[in-house]
Order: C-alpha cells, then structure tokens, then sequence
C-alpha cells in the first residue's frame, strides 16, 4: 500500500517579514554613530572562544575574537591531544550557557557520562551535529536506542573521543549558509588539521588508565597523533588513533511506569476508594554491568599546490564493544492487580494524593498458592555494539581576488547492534508481596516472600527479547559553495551554494524470541501438560532440572547510597549460564519477525542559498535566504486481518501490511543578524531566523512498541509512529549584550524566543492488534485483535523563551574564575514542559595556572527536566549537578601529566513519573579518575 500527500510550496508571512525587518534594521544602524570601526566581514572571525590551555595567555585573544563576531556563537577550543576540561566532548559544551545535555536517550535511565546535546531547554533531535560542516551518521549501543521513540536525529557523543577535537562551534543565531536540520542551532565539531602545525612533523601519544570507582576495575586509556607537512607546505598527512577501554557499574531501583486500577473492576468494587489509583507496575533493583571498548581514528591529508587551491581528504572510524548485562530483580504489580480484576491489597493499604492523581504508596498481598508475585529478569547483551564512519572530500578554488569556490563530497555510516539478548525470566509463585513508596528522593522498599540470595521454588517464566537488531543509518552528500567579496559599499560579501543529500535509516527485519525445546521442536504447555510443554520433560525450558542454581550475587555494596529496605543480597545467573539457556529460545524467520518493530525512512533532500554581509561605521549585519526540498518515504508494517489482500501471515506476531507512506515539501528559512558596537567596551547583536528540523525516524515510521493486556477486554498500551508529520518549524529571535569590563573579563547576558508552530508533542489513538493473551505460567489462553491505546507524535504549537548570562573574569595571582546561569520557559500549547527542558541550568568553574602546574574545577547543575515517555506515562529527571576536576604538570615541553576526576559528587540519580510521589528510578555509577601522561614532539 502507498500513500502521497501534496506538497507545501509557498512562501510563509514570517519569511516575508524577517527580511523585511532585518533589512529595516541594517538601513537603521547606517545612520548610527559608533564609537568603532570593527574589522571587514571578511576578516572577522565569527568566534566566541573559551581556550582550555593557556588560559591565561589566551585568555586576551579569546575575548578579542568575541569582540569582532558577526553573531552569536560559542567555541571551546583544545590545543593539545586529550587535554580538554572533560574526558566527553558533551560534558565540555554543558559549559557553555544555553547548553543542556543528557546522560541517557529514553527511559534506559542515565549512566556516569553525558551522551547528548540540546540547546536551551529543548529535545537534542532538534540541535544540528555536524563534523568539519557536513553530517555525521549516528549509532546505539542500547537496544531501548535503537527503536521506538528514542530513534532520533541526535547524535552520540559517545562514539567521538575528545582527543580529536580542535574546536567545538556552537551556533545559537541560525544562517543560510549553515546546514539545515537545527531547530534550536547547531554543533560543528572541528578537527584538526596537518598544515595548521607549526612544526613539519609532530608525534603525540597519551597513554593512561581509567578507574572507576563503584565497578572497582581499572582500564587503559590509550591515543596517539602523527602530523606530517612537507617545507614548502603544500602536503600534509595526519593520522590519529584511539583505544580506550573502561568498565561500568550502576545501581539502581527502578519502578517501570504506573497503571490504574479501573472503576468497575472488581477490586474497585470491593474498595471503592481504590477506583482511579495509580499503582507500580513493578519495582526491581537493577544491577548493571559494562565492559565498553572505543576504537577508531581519523586520517587528514590536506594538498595545497597554491595559495588559490587546496584538496583535503577526511576518513573517520569509530566503533564501540559494549557489551552488558542488567538484572533486576521484581514485585510484579500488573499481575498481583491487573487493573483489578487482580488480587485486592490487604487492609492498611496507603493512598497518597497530589494534584488530583491517586497512588497506592503502601499495600500488603497475602501468599495465594499459583499467583505471580515477581519475577527475574536477566538480560545478557554480549554483542551490543555501535560505529560511527565519515569519508569526506573537500576543495577551495580561489578563482579571483573576488571570487572563490568551495566544495564537499562524501558519505557517512552509522550502526546500533543487538544481535541477541540472552533472556531467561524466572517468576515467583504464592509468596505474597508489599511496597512501600517513599516519595522520588529515596529507593522504594518491597518483597516477594522470596529469600533473594537462595535459588528456591523460582519457576520459569518467559523467553522474550529482541534478537538480530542491526539499524544502519547512512548519509551522501556534495555541495557547492561561493563566496564574492565587493571592495567597497555597504555589501562586502556575498555568500551562495547548492546542497543535495541521501539519507536512509533502517532497522532491518527483527527477531522477537519466544520459547521452545531445546530439540528445536514447538513448546506448548496445551499439547504436552505433563511434560512441561514439550514432548520429553528433558527438552522443556520449564522443567526444574533443567534451570540451574544462579551462579553469582550482587556486589556487597549494591545500592549504598539509594535508600533502605529493598533486596540487595540478590542471585542472578551468570552470562555463560544465560548463553547456555539459548537453547530454549526461538528465533527463527519469518516465525518470530517481529514487524511491531522495524521501520526505514529514505529521505532525498535539495538545499540552495544565499547570504549576504553588509557592513557600516558601527555595525555589520548578515542577511541571507535558504530554500530547502524534502522528499521522504516511510516504510513500516500495519496490523491486519489474515484475509487482506497482500497480508503477510508468516509471523506469530499476527498478520500485517507492509506499508510505505511519501511526502514532500519544501521550506524557506530566511535568516538576519545585526551587530552594534555601541561603545569600545559595549556590543549588542540580534538575530532573527526561521529554523525547520525534520521529524525523527522513529516518529515518521508506523512502527509500534506494544504491552499486552493479560486478557481479552482489557485495553493494551504501547507508542506508535505518525507518518503524516511536517518537520519542527520555528521563528526563533535572539538578543545579547556585552560588557568588556576589564583586560581579559566579559559579561554577556541575552534574551531568546523561539515560537515553534509545528512542535512535535505526544497525543493518542486507538488501534487493533493480534493478541496473544497468556496466565502467569505463560499458559496461551487464546489470540484475538485487541483494543490498544497508542501514544503518537503529533504536530502541535510550542515556545520556548528563556535568557543567558555569563561572566568571566581573572582574579588575583594566576586564578580566574567563569559562570553561567540559563533560565528556560519551554511548554507547548497544552502547558506541558517540552522534553529536555530545564527551567534552570548554571555551571561555576575556577582555574589556578603557572607555567609548570594547573588546576581546574567546573561545576554544572541543572533542574528537574522532562525526560519524555516511557511505558505510556511521563517520565521526568529531578534537579542534580557534577562536579569535575583536573590536576596537570607540564615537566617540559615534552612531558606532562594530568589527574582527572568525574562525578567528583557521586552523583545519584533520580526520576519520577506524573508527579514525586511516584518515583520511577534511582540510580548511582560512582567515580572515574583518569590518571594520564602525554609526550609530545
């Protein structure tokens, strides 16, 4: 089946009136005296840069570079090989107002490091990433990652070591001349060049070792640079490598979302005061462990046979090992109360009421022989991997002193691995339970009536799990670029290009694991009742003898630090056991497809611009017009009957359509900048731009992730992609103010506004699916198309306004110290707080440098944050902050050391769901030191 929707080709109100203001406002500024005249256009750096070494010395130029910017734009520089202020290049640019990042993608929870980044207060999908100025492909390592809601356009910084940064470019003020795609701005990671050495050959290698605190493990660190560039520099050569190994450790009690109990259930009948009540769908205490490898480099050859032309050559390689295991260990509440058709609490059960949402804080089960009261999940991912590529061909052509030509060609890939998961869940049958929520600062309390540390009457319960998850995402591009500079007038250049682009994200077809015996052969409890389903008791995943004694127990300090009264002396298998209960499970195609999952989006893209740089006594202004073409399909599977026409019934999964759906449209983004440099010590610049982001992939797919009712009647949940999206369009308006108060000191503060019409928020809709309905043995009671309540993307209206301020400033001696604070308001058209909003963001860090010896400090905090949705409810972050440090010793200029420090705090972190009386997690991953010594020649 295909569906066309018309194309949108016409040029909005808001383009017509960003022009028109922006060239009202330079024609203004012409007749402005000033106290100035700043550089030529042409000459000016558009940089505002916070040097990380050198500080001081470089602290003068820094400012200076800031003083002659054309607009609003933030770098943070790193001279020297793995000396930049944080060991992850997003913790570095969560030091930049404005700038918030997140430690995990969905509802995975967060982990000790920061893996992606937004720009003031919004959802990172809609902050641009780029390399050298073109795309980078992008790759997962966690399944939740790889689909559903979290498969978006924002990259991981995981894969890209910070070794090979030169400069980290973030753009809040929006051009025609920058790549589309950055609702909210842009981050252009550059690396570095061979003939910007200042030697003809330099070797560099950093070689260290990691510890990390909580996991007790210590892991080598490893990098090295070779730069070559012939006397006459015309050639040059630069190759970098990288392996860096580390192992992570996290504690954590999470609660997986909330159900209700529904009026007229038979529970709400008996204890009418529970009709409504939210209740933990589980709570577990989760042990997870990591053993992650980063290896890759980055290979530059520059040739510049003249001064009019130069050729470069750009290949880079990142892959990530990443295998892990997570247990958890759980009270189950869906099916000790099932909506209540389930089992009713007993007497002195607490409801706790806040904002008119009910909870079940507090209840008590009483032991009933064949009920499920909890359940183990282990999940052994050994092949979890993810990679980064890019090869990149560039070229510039001075054709005249006016004139002169630039161009890219090249291809990026990107990929997210899950090729098994090794799952064998374990339930617990008649041994009562009870919670005991304590509010969203501490670890819930519960039990099953198990003893956890013992391997006594679990029973098995299921085989689930997605298997053979490989999503590729891929990108080509070429584009053209021109630039002509006039010798006199207010116009001094004019900038203009064309732009095509491919992009393809793809999940390829997906394994959904089921049981069976381990002969290969069916396992149905109906066919075989006395032989644990299968047609030999020897062959069956149920049958006791064959489910061996969990073979290890979680660490003697598990859960230190996240509260009381929850299992901590927890048995769980060992990874070689769960590897040697693969047997039972089945994965075959197309049997096990699981459709429900996949998806492919195709987009062909058509950019052109132009912009141009006008200048007078006092001011400059960039005025400039981007026109953008979209044409994208989207591929994914709709649920059907067995007897509609072109349904694939190979699936146990249920019969379905595939499906692709087309769209095109097209865009114009009109963007102005001005900058007034009212006094020697005082510059304002303003901004004004209509930005445009296209939908994720997940979102534009059909794709959806489902939960089964538990039986026939009852409404299932799940999320679902919309492919009749349009991209994030926004009007975004941009303010600041400067203040040179003193050699080497700033202090900036801005205002900001986006007004966004087509925001992609959550809404709902109801669908059908083929249900398999099961008992707590995992029993099949019978199939049917079952009601589902779906949460989907939707286009709705949205703003964000907010202000900046930072200030920076030397102090006494060889100290200084730099801070920011950025206020958010983001909210859509319901009220509701936009994901990855932040009402407040502030850092604080100091220095202390000689010529010999450095210190450094940062700290960064940030408050509660809408994470998004998880499991059909919200799923919020509450307020926190790390705090980081580095010690270095320059012996000469060969040798230097360095002792690192990350989450100096040891941070915990928390999460809730519709309000704090429903805690969804809580975790800690402890400490990382990072001890290195760097040689350079």
């Amino acid at each position: 089946m295909n569906r066309s929707y018309p194309s949108n080709f016409a040029v909005s109100k808001t383009t017509i009136a960003i022009l028109s203001l922006a060239a009202a406002a330079a024609a203004q500024a012409q007749t402005a005296p000033a106290a100035s005249t700043p550089p030529k256009a042409s000459e000016a750096q558009q940089l505002e840069t916070v040097v990380v070494t050198g500080i001081r010395a470089s602290q003068e130029k820094s400012l200076k570079v800031k003083r002659n910017a054309d607009h609003h734009v933030d770098v943070i520089s790193a001279e020297d090989i793995g000396k930049m202020p944080d060991k992850n290049v997003a913790d570095s640019l969560a030091r930049i107002p404005g700038v918030n990042v997140s430690n995990a993608v969905s509802g995975e929870g967060g982990f000790d490091e920061s893996d992606r980044v937004g720009l003031r207060g919004t959802d990172p999908s809609l902050t641009q990433t780029l390399i050298n100025g073109h795309s980078v492909a992008n790759g997962d390592w966690f399944v939740l990652s790889q689909f559903g809601s979290a498969a978006g356009r924002s990259v991981s910084f995981a894969l890209l070591p910070s070794s090979l940064v030169s400069q980290l470019v973030v753009s809040k003020a929006p051009e025609a001349a920058q790549v589309e795609g950055g609702t909210t701005g842009s981050v252009n990671i550059i690396t570095r060049k061979p003939l910007d050495f200042s030697k003809s050959m330099t070797v560099e290698a950093s070689i260290g070792a990691v510890h990390s605190q909580l996991a007790g493990k210590t892991d080598p660190q490893l990098s090295g640079l070779f730069a070559f560039k012939n006397e006459a520099k015309t050639f040059g050569a630069l190759l970098q490598a990288f392996s860096e190994e580390r192992h992570l450790r996290r504690d954590g009690v999470e609660t997986l979302s909330y159900e209700q109990i529904k009026p007229g259930s038979a529970i709400a009948l008996t204890n009418p005061d529970l009709a409504g009540v939210y209740y933990p769908r589980s709570i577990g205490t989760s042990l997870f462990q990591q053993e992650r490898k980063r290896v890759g480099g980055l290979l530059e050859l520059q040739l510049r046979p003249s001064q009019d032309v130069e050729l470069g050559l750009s290949a880079f390689t990142s892959q990530m090992d990443a295998k892990n295991y997570n247990n958890n260990y759980l009270v189950m509440g869906n099916d000790i109360l099932g909506q209540g058709s389930g089992q009713a609490p007993l007497p002195g059960y607490v409801i706790q009421q806040a904002g008119g949402i009910k909870t079940l804080v507090e209840a008590k089960f009483a032991p009933v022989a064949g009920k499920k009261y909890g359940e183990v999940d282990p999940i052994s991912r050994p092949d979890s991997k993810a990679s980064a590529n890019f090869v990149n061909l560039d070229g510039k052509w001075r054709v005249n002193q006016a004139l002169s030509l630039s161009g890219k060609l090249g291809s990026s890939k990107g990929q997210g691995e899950t090729v098994s998961q090794n799952v064998f869940q374990l339930d617990s049958i008649g041994g009562g339970a009870a919670w005991k929520l304590k509010g969203a600062d501490t670890a819930p309390e519960f039990n099953i009536g198990y003893n956890p540390s013992k391997n006594e009457g679990w029973q098995f319960g299921w085989i689930w799990g997605e298997q053979k998850m490989v999503v590729k995402d891929s990108e080509s591009w070429g584009q053209v670029d021109g630039e002509y500079a006039f010798e006199s007038g207010p116009l001094t250049l004019l900038k203009f290009g064309v732009r095509h682009a491919q992009h393809e994200r793809d999940s390829g077809r997906i394994v959904g694991q089921g049981p069976q015996c381990s002969d290969g052969s069916s396992f149905d409890t109906d066919k075989y009742p006395n032989s644990y389903g299968c047609s030999d008791a020897k062959l069956s995943p149920k049958n006791p003898a064959n489910i061996p004694a969990q073979g290890q127990f979680y660490p003697g300090n598990y859960g230190s630090g996240l509260g009381t009264g929850f299992p901590t002396q927890v048995a769980y298998f060992t990874p070689e056991q769960l590897a040697s209960l693969a047997k039972f499970a089945r994965r075959e195609l197309p049997l096990r497809r699981d459709w429900t999952k996949e998806y492919k989006v195709e987009e062909s893209t058509t950019a052109a611009y132009l912009q141009g740089h006008l200048e007078g006594k006092g001011w400059s202004s960039v005025l400039g017009l981007r026109a953008v073409r979209t044409q994208s399909s989207a591929s994914y599977a709709d649920a059907a009957l067995a007897s509609t026409p072109g349904a694939d019934t190979s699936s146990a999964f249920g019969p379905f359509l595939p499906t692709t759906s087309d769209r095109s449209y097209t865009d114009f983004l009109p963007s102005a900048s001005l900058k007034l440099d009212l006094s020697r010590e005082l510059v304002a610049r303003f901004s004004l731009a209509r930005t445009m982001t296209r939908a994720d992939y997940s979102a534009l797919s059909g794709a959806v992730s489902l939960s089964r009712p538990s039986k026939a009647g009852d409404v299932g949940s799940g999320s679902g992609g919309n492919p009749y999206l349009d991209p994030v369009r926004s009007t975004n308006l941009d303010a600041n103010l400067e203040w040179y108060f003193a050699p080497r000191a700033v202090a900036s503060a801005g205002l900001f506004y986006m007004n966004m019409d087509s925001y992609i928020g959550l809404g709902s809709s109801t669908r059908k699916y083929q249900t398999e309905y099961r008992d707590a043995d995992g029993k099949l009671l019978g199939t049917g198309l079952n009601d589902y309540l779906l949460t989907i993307p939707v286009n709705m209206k949205a703003k964000v306004k907010g202000l900046e301020t930072a200030f920076e400033m030397p102090l006494f001696g060889n100290f200084g110290i730099n801070a920011n604070y950025t206020y958010t308001d983001a909210a859509d058209e319901k009220g509701h707080a936009l994901r990855g909003a932040a009402k407040h963001t502030f850092g604080i860090g100091g220095y202390f440098e000689t010529e010999s010896w450095s210190l450094r400090s940062n700290y960064a905090h940030r408050s509660e944050m809408y994470v998004g949705q998880d499991r059909g409810l919200d799923f919020n972050q509450q307020a926190g902050g790390v705090w980081s440090a580095s010690l270095g010793y320059k012996l000469n200029e060969n040798f230097s050391f360095s002792l690192d420090g990350q989450n100096l705090n040891d941070p915990v972190l928390k999460y809730y769901a519709l309000n704090d009386q429903q805690p969804r997690s809580i975790y800690k991953n402890g400490r990382q030191f990072y001890l290195t010594a760097r040689i350079k020649y």
